[in-house]
């Protein structure tokens, strides 16, 4: 009979991309709740999304084999609660909170290894600077996503308009995060400070990678390290490019932060993705955040150079089965996927129709194209933006090198006809 593996916001994308994973045919992928809730709501109560998805789990009529998700939070922090409700395989929801919870996360990577910055928390109503954070610094909610809330600080002035801005935006995410934390055994710090709080660290630069990886019980296996560009003299993500080009020294280095990391956090049968910066005038490497999750926005990156989306992972370790995955065996020696921007807002008068998106496809083969706007949509309207520009598409290449990656990536643009409103 088949299996049943649940999913958490599941899109019809990565309903896809979940299909080119090999060894599931048996499996029926099902949505658990729907994106609109968990991912594009303007609230996110979590009582209610936990008891609606305790609901459909218990009036399904089979097996529920497995719950899974790739959407940050609340998906990466209801995965854990549903799973241990049910005695399901997943991470303990502590050690994902480890992750989650930015300045408890600070905390426990200070006890294993020195690549983190100088860091404090601080309340919404602070009236005076971090002490032992100086200029330039970030100031972000402990909970928030995309870069959503964070502001880098330059001066007092600056200081208290981010804390005013944040104070006007945390609930969103803050009161739900403040319930899951409820969930869970903190430590008496910890509990204090709640979700509704902030986390000041410092500014740190240099390039930008990310590491994937998983413990399936025996030990930490980093399986991939991603590239990532912004547009240059911004903060604002351009692509993420697969495999990594950064030295093969760094990467070994990489891999060992990585592993003694999550094991002393102790983050199982889930896979893992930690961002670093590498400054290549210095040599310094600085970690910049954990998150309990595969990455999906890498996913069409591993298909299109290793021959399978990195799902295998999240799929394989929720059935209590080795990863296993492939290397170097798909069409491509090189991917990346790019965010089309604006650096400032507008109305979208007209967007590529259904069609010139698929005539991408056949004119450009290893290319694909999504909208993230509507026609008669305003960018600043868009969910999960950063703080500095506005994203309306994405881009996956696939190619060759990296020069015929640039090049399909322009004639991409060429052939999709965006038209904007000032």
């Amino acid at each position: 009979m088949a299996g049943n593996i649940f999913v958490l916001g599941l899109d019809e994308q990565n309903l896809s991309t979940l299909h080119d994973v090999a060894g599931f045919a048996d499996y029926r992928f099902r949505p658990l709740l729907s994106v609109e809730e968990l991912v594009e709501a303007d609230r996110l109560p979590m009582q209610s999304l936990l008891d609606r998805a305790r609901r459909q789990l218990s009036e399904f009529d089979g097996s529920v084999d497995a719950i899974v998700g790739y959407w940050d939070f609340p998906v990466s922090s209801m995965v854990p609660i549903l799973c241990r409700e049910r005695g399901l395989r997943s991470a303990t929801l502590e050690s994902v909170l480890k992750c989650e919870h930015k300045y408890w996360s600070r905390v426990v990577q200070s006890e294993v290894i020195d690549e983190y910055p100088r860091f404090a928390a601080v309340p919404l109503d602070a009236a005076e600077l971090p002490a032992d954070v100086g200029f330039p610094f970030w100031l972000k909610p402990v909970k928030a996503f995309s870069s959503e809330l964070a502001f880098r600080i330059e001066d007092t002035a600056g200081f208290t308009d981010a804390l005013a801005r944040i104070r006007e935006g945390i609930d969103r995410v803050g009161k739900p995060f403040d319930v899951v934390l409820d969930h869970a055994e903190l430590s008496e710090q910890i509990a204090r400070l709640g979700g509704q709080t902030c986390l000041a660290e410092e500014a740190v630069g240099g390039r930008q990678v990310t590491v994937e990886g998983y413990d399936a019980g025996e030990g930490v296996h980093v399986y991939g390290i991603v590239d990532s560009h912004d547009y240059p003299g911004t903060p604002s993500f351009q692509r993420y490019q697969y495999p990594s080009s950064l030295p093969e020294q760094v990467q070994t280095h990489l891999a060992d932060l990585s592993r003694r990391v999550v094991e002393h956090i102790g983050l199982r049968s889930v896979p893992f993705n930690i961002e670093y910066f590498w400054d290549p005038d210095t040599g310094a490497i600085t970690l910049l955040e954990i998150n309990p999750r595969h990455s999906q926005s890498h996913a069409i990156l591993f298909d299109l150079v290793d021959g399978v989306p990195n799902h295998q992972c999240v799929l394989r370790l929720a059935v209590g089965a080795d990863p296993d995955l492939p290397y170097r065996q798909g069409p491509y020696r090189v991917a990346a996927k790019w965010f089309v921007r604006r650096f400032s807002d507008g109305l979208a008068r007209r967007v590529p129709t259904a069609e010139e998106l698929a005539n991408v496809e056949r004119a450009l083969p290893g290319c694909r194209a999504e909208l993230m706007v509507d026609e008669g949509e305003r960018l600043s309207e868009l969910r999960e933006q950063d703080s500095y520009s506005y994203a309306y598409a994405t881009v996956h290449v696939g190619a060759a090198d990296e020069r015929e990656l640039k090049d399909k990536y322009e004639r991409c643009l060429e052939l999709l006809p965006f038209e904007f409103d000032d």
